[in-house]
């Protein structure tokens, strides 16, 4: 689980995720994914879901499901910021490059 905060001073996220990958070697068997802060309530990626299942868990990857998480958004007024926010966590979260996954 990994979020996005403006300021250090607000308890809630711009937008987080929580991802769950199981492995069988270096491929993906399985996958969870919620974005939140980017709708009326958690939402879950399923097409990225199913796009990365089988697939190593590499930038090419991370690449096409974070193309595929936006895929059809449309921002409000003043949201547009979300997206690129939601690409990178998508990112990050396939990569193992969560805050946390290198400590």
């Amino acid at each position: 689980f990994e979020k996005v905060r403006d300021r250090m001073v607000w308890d809630f996220a711009l937008v987080n995720i929580a991802a769950s990958l199981n492995m069988s070697g270096a491929t993906v068997s399985d996958a969870r994914m919620v974005v939140n802060g980017v709708a009326a309530e958690p939402y879950r990626l399923d097409a990225v879901e199913a796009a990365i299942k089988g697939r190593p868990r590499d930038k090419a990857t991370a690449e096409m499901a974070a193309d595929l998480a936006v895929q059809g958004a449309v921002p409000l007024r003043h949201n547009a910021y979300k997206i690129p926010l939601v690409k990178a966590l998508v990112k990050r979260a396939i990569r193992g490059e969560a805050e946390w996954a290198t400590s």
